[in-house]
């Protein structure tokens, strides 16, 4: 949390006050905005298989390191390229995986779901944090205190890793938590999973864009960077009331309806500011549109991801979907800088409102059984024949998929409901 608090910070701040940097421009704002996203992009399934290797904590430790140097490159910079030099070594600590790795390894099977789903809301709640604390920071200590402040972050968050998390006694089977670089080619070209992908690649695009564009326009209608956080706050209480609303209309509706009603929502937003934001209160509404269905996608995509992945390989499938929604931060960082330099602030969101209509689009045929669960059965010998096994399993009642892992000793399965876990273990004993 206090990593991502440390990534976020900036972005409410940067297009305000950078301004005043020699060799500004909005292509280099751009990419300061979202060069940490290629980093990230770049390293995260790579950090996660070095951690399998060398273990979740010394990989921890040296990406929250070389965040921690980026953060205090950034905070002396007097330049917009040494800016961004410090935002891509704050992206190479891509230690998103080896974290949620070493969660797994620290607890219980029963309540790994548990701690999962924590680590996500606390991730979630560091952005509303970092949108309101940013510019507070800012207005008081300029923007090297927002990443002195990120850099103290990261120290502490060290000393927490190497003198507070306990070493764990057993690891969680890594399949369903770290990538593997066997199964990466397949995921990639999954269709369910690799329209997840790209639609979290074009939701953390068009969150990139905004966070260019928007604090300049509370400061054109003449509010100062450290009365920011005013503005910001009422929106996210009223996106948030939206989210639980969202969520409850899920459970009646179609999954894939809601998801399209939430980039539609997107989509109107950027109407509105590309083409209508012609006082305050209208870009309040835009931007409250926007984050209703921000956070509704921010949410679903992933646990999409976690319930279609196929038996064992859901480290992979979630690794890979981290790589492409860092990706998308760096595009649209780049994107926003490309078109504002080159031709005007309507084109940018005429680009996106076109990409929403194709994103709708993916959607119309778009099918999850959301109702599965998965189950991980211990093997007593790594001797049995693969097919076989996979085979007698399959032929159980309520069985979806099976993934056999031999040299592991363990079986994965996806399961419905009804699915009797003694019945497996029972067929295991006999093979």
């Amino acid at each position: 949390m206090s990593r991502m608090l440390g990534l976020f910070m900036v972005m409410p701040v940067l297009a305000i006050v950078a301004v005043d940097l020699v060799d500004f421009s909005p292509l280099m704002l751009g990419l300061v905005i979202g060069g940490y996203g290629l980093t990230q992009a770049l390293l995260q399934i790579p950090m996660g298989i070095l951690s399998d290797k060398f273990g979740r904590k010394p990989i921890i430790v040296a990406g929250l390191t070389v965040f921690a140097i980026g953060s205090i490159i950034a905070a002396l910079a007097d330049s917009m390229v040494m800016l961004l030099v410090g935002r891509i070594l704050q992206g190479m600590g891509a230690i998103a995986g080896a974290v949620m790795a070493l969660a797994a390894d620290s607890s219980r099977p029963e309540q790994r779901t548990k701690v999962m789903a924590i680590i996500g809301i606390s991730i979630g709640m560091s952005f509303y944090i970092a949108i309101l604390l940013g510019p507070a920071i800012a207005n008081d200590w300029g923007l090297a205190g927002v990443f002195w402040a990120t850099s103290m972050m990261a120290i502490v968050a060290i000393l927490l890793v190497v003198f507070v998390v306990p070493v764990p006694t057993h690891n969680a089977p890594s399949h369903e938590t770290i990538p593997q670089a066997d199964e990466l080619k397949s995921l990639v070209f999954h269709p369910q999973l690799l329209t997840l992908n790209v639609s979290v690649a074009l939701l953390h695009m068009l969150i990139t864009v905004l966070f260019i564009n928007i604090p300049q326009l509370f400061v054109l209608y003449g509010f100062n960077l450290d009365s920011h956080w005013t503005l910001y706050g009422p929106v996210f209480g009223v996106s948030i009331l939206s989210l639980v609303v969202l969520m409850r209309m899920s459970h009646k509706v179609v999954n894939t309806r809601i998801v399209q009603f939430s980039i539609a929502l997107l989509m109107l937003a950027c109407v509105g500011l590309g083409f209508f934001a012609t006082g305050l209160w209208p870009v309040l509404i835009f931007v409250t549109l926007f984050f209703s269905g921000f956070n509704y996608l921010e949410a679903r995509f992933p646990a999409l991801v976690s319930i279609i992945a196929p038996a064992g390989s859901r480290g992979s499938a979630m690794g890979i979907y981290a790589s492409f929604q860092f990706f998308g931060a760096f595009l649209g960082g780049l994107l926003s800088g490309i078109l504002t330099s080159w031709f005007s602030l309507p084109l940018v969101y005429a680009s996106l409102i076109l990409l929403c209509v194709i994103w709708i689009g993916l959607f119309f045929r778009f099918d999850v059984q959301s109702k599965l669960k998965r189950v991980t059965l211990t093997l007593k010998s790594s001797s049995q024949n693969a097919d076989h096994l996979q085979s007698a399993l399959l032929n159980l009642d309520g069985v979806v998929d099976v993934k056999p892992m031999l040299e592991k000793q363990v079986v994965y399965l996806k399961v419905e409901q009804h699915f009797d876990e003694k019945a497996a273990n029972a067929l295991l004993e006999q093979q």
